[in-house]
């Protein structure tokens, strides 16, 4: 708890429109009556910050300011307000979306390692982060803090199963394109390859020379069937397209990943074979769940983290998360 006096300053990471990183510093704030004042000790970097970064938008949502990064972290609570009863100084939380949708690193809202208290936009603040009383799920003091911000696997398979029709025993495919399998999948020194992250899946590696329909086809022979349930995580066309082209009829193509604007689809087959094609974008409700996998062992998420920094060092982090040939899985940066 001696935080606030070794380290009585706040650093942050910001983007701009002109797709720069800056390390920028603020004071810490005072606590509303409804607020938690959260050290927070872990960041992932996720891709839609290297995405804000390096293009500026993602759909509608532009930056079109200052934009603070970062919105997978964990904490420790270091005071609340006199009208929070939920929580107490030195219990572990995690970030969630506010009532009120406020989806941090998103512009205009700034990410958790900016302040953004309710009611309005602060000043840059990583260290020491507002957070209402309802938003930040509890996470077992026993669980260490590097175990907790994490997108894969914890974080989009329960919101994924839980919004599809179909029971998780139904789940018999997921694919990767080559850029996603090359970035996150391919196996480097002190990096563990897809077999060991995830032991009962059967990779397929995709090719830039091969059609969707082939690439389906190599699936397809995989499994040894056509999927009931297509996961698809890379937002890319021809990788949706091979997801279509390998789910059997009535089946569903779920779609997760951060791709182009505007896409083109094989419609009629969609249409002809009743093909669900869902998209989701929202986590609101799967972090109890996530936390509870985690906690009880059923998902090892240390070998996910491939890369850690200070946050000093978060110029680093994000030149590792968004460089391909560093087989970087997960880069987090960490404030002790």
């Amino acid at each position: 708890m001696d935080i606030l006096d070794r380290k009585p300053y706040n650093h942050a990471i910001h983007t701009s429109p002109s797709n720069d990183l800056r390390l920028v510093e603020s004071t810490i704030p005072e606590i509303q009556p409804h607020e938690c004042l959260v050290h927070v000790r872990a960041t992932g970097i996720c891709g839609p910050d290297v995405h804000f970064w390096k293009h500026g938008y993602i759909g509608d949502m532009i930056v079109s300011g200052d934009n603070g990064l970062g919105h997978e972290s964990a904490g420790v609570v270091l005071q609340v307000g006199k009208d929070v009863t939920r929580f107490k100084p030195g219990d572990k939380s995690q970030y969630n979306a506010c009532p009120d949708v406020v989806f941090f690193s998103t512009p205009p809202h700034h990410g958790t390692l900016r302040l953004c208290p309710p009611g309005g936009l602060a000043p840059p603040h990583p260290r020491h982060h507002l957070l209402r009383r309802r938003c930040p799920p509890r996470t077992p003091n026993c669980w260490p803090r590097r175990n907790r911000p994490f997108r894969p696997p914890s974080r989009r398979p329960p919101r994924h199963l839980r919004r599809r029709p179909h029971r998780p025993s139904d789940l018999t495919s997921r694919q990767r394109s080559r850029r996603r399998a090359n970035r996150y999948h391919r196996p480097r020194r002190n990096t563990p390859s897809t077999k060991e992250l995830i032991p009962r899946v059967r990779p397929v590696q995709a090719s830039r020379d091969e059609t969707a329909k082939a690439f389906a086809g190599r699936i397809v022979e995989t499994l040894g069937q056509e999927a009931k349930l297509v996961i698809e995580c890379t937002g890319v066309e021809s990788s949706i397209h091979a997801g279509i082209y390998s789910t059997r009829f009535g089946g569903s193509v779920f779609v997760t990943g951060v791709g182009n604007d505007f896409q083109s689809f094989p419609f009629m087959h969609l249409s002809s074979r009743e093909i669900d094609l869902r998209f989701q974008y929202r986590y609101h409700d799967v972090y109890p769940k996530a936390i509870s996998l985690a906690a009880a062992g059923i998902i090892d998420l240390k070998p996910s983290v491939s890369h850690r920094f200070a946050l000093e060092d978060g110029f680093k982090a994000f030149e590792t998360a968004s460089n391909p040939p560093s087989r970087a899985i997960k880069a987090q940066i960490l404030d002790d």
